[in-house]
């Protein structure tokens, strides 16, 4: 009797061909044509355009703004918005272009991000007919960046704490306070800001160049460091009334910015995920040690066979989460279970492809340690791992560990 190969069919009928060993679930299968059509548009500027020049910007420690308006032309700012020169894509269709810009750099989907979820998504949900008139359509076209100031120096996760302030004077308030931490604020010519009033939390909207309101960049940063992060101050910046976001007060306003931020942070960590996977394939099939290439090797093969099922099971929750969202079922304590399972499983594979390259890791021939450093901050950011945790454990428990 022969001995049988272990992947041989018990059964002798026709065995169907393996998927591509980035889709080995046949996900793509699934999406309709429009939703491939965007992700394969993205991928391919992401390919053409943003891998030649992310590791010098990354080194750099530079933004290449000059993507902007390609960004812009392909639809991508603010494409989940309906009406205002916004594209109206379904929050699947929106979900694979962050996957796909985080393929190249998280600091080119955070760009996206914040442009989109934190800065025009408030002033579409929130804003007067007015305010939706005036900035959403620059918006969309790149012609206005936006940032969204929520974090401060001293107060993270515990937001509702906040201490810059609001003062009504008049027909104007007046502004007080520091936000930190805060992505594209350098560049940015509108700024979704909360502060406290006596009404309670109030979003704001803040132009570059009124009196009071300075920015300053971080800089040494060792993760994100092709996307701009910066404080935003402000001391005694009188802003208008009718600056005010008018449709929301207290902290539903930003924290459902979150998680639309949150949305599109599911998604992305899969793209960062799977580079890291494919690069790490690759070189296995190709670098050779003991005479043959390490891909024979059982540790190696196990160490991409771990990545290769954390892959699968992240793709499986963003695209089930998107689903949610577009039937208008999506609960944020769902967004929670996707952020943090994807953010966490996608450095681990950035940590374990490394292991992969050795010394050849560390360089930025390969996007394996870019990728690597740059989540270590969506680790931290849009609510860490920790309150990510708490608040799906609140909801299966009943029970808060917050108070």
């Amino acid at each position: 009797m022969t001995e049988r190969s272990p992947v041989a069919h018990s059964h002798g009928t026709a065995q169907a061909p393996l998927p591509a060993a980035s889709d080995l679930y046949a996900l793509d299968s699934t999406f309709s044509e429009e939703e491939r059509m965007v992700r394969d548009t993205v991928r391919k500027f992401v390919r053409e355009r943003v891998m030649p020049i992310i590791g010098e910007h990354f080194e750099a420690g530079t933004f290449p703004r000059e993507l902007i308006p390609e960004m812009a032309e392909l639809g991508l700012l603010g494409m989940h918005l309906d009406g205002y020169g916004c594209a109206g894509l379904s929050a699947v269709c929106y979900g694979l272009a962050c996957q796909e810009l985080e393929a190249g750099d998280s600091g080119i989907r955070s760009f996206v991000s914040v442009q989109g979820s934190l800065a025009m998504f408030p002033i579409f949900a929130f804003g007067s007919e007015e305010q939706k008139q005036r900035w959403l359509p620059p918006m969309a076209r790149g012609e206005v960046i936006g940032c969204f100031g929520l974090t401060e120096p001293d107060i993270g996760s515990d937001a509702a704490n906040m201490r810059t302030t609001a003062r009504r004077d008049g027909a104007s308030y007046i502004l007080n306070g520091t936000k930190m931490w805060i992505t594209n604020g350098g560049i940015a010519d509108l700024a979704v800001v909360w502060a406290r009033t006596e009404d309670g939390v109030r979003g704001f909207l803040v132009e570059r160049g009124t009196p009071g309101f300075t920015t300053s960049n971080i800089h040494r940063k060792l993760s994100l460091r092709a996307s701009v992060t910066s404080e935003l101050h402000f001391e005694d910046c009188r802003i208008p009334a009718e600056n005010m976001l008018p449709n929301v007060r207290g902290m539903r306003g930003p924290l459902s910015c979150l998680n639309e931020a949150r949305f599109g942070i599911a998604w992305g960590t899969v793209g960062a995920a799977r580079s890291c996977y494919e690069a790490a394939l690759d070189y296995a099939k190709t670098r050779e040690q003991f005479q043959q290439p390490i891909a024979r090797f059982q540790l190696v093969q196990q160490k991409l066979v771990i990545m290769a099922t954390e892959l699968v099971k992240a793709q499986l929750l963003a695209l089930q989460l998107g689903r949610l969202k577009d039937q208008g079922t999506l609960h944020p304590v769902q967004i929670s279970v996707a952020k943090r399972n994807n953010v966490r499983e996608a450095l681990h594979t950035a940590r374990e492809a490394r292991s992969i390259l050795g010394a050849n890791g560390i360089t930025l021939e390969y996007p394996i340690s870019r990728h690597m450093n740059n989540l270590e901050s969506v680790f931290t950011y849009e609510g860490t791992d920790d309150i990510h945790t708490l608040i799906i454990g609140q909801a299966i428990t009943g029970e808060s560990a917050f108070s």
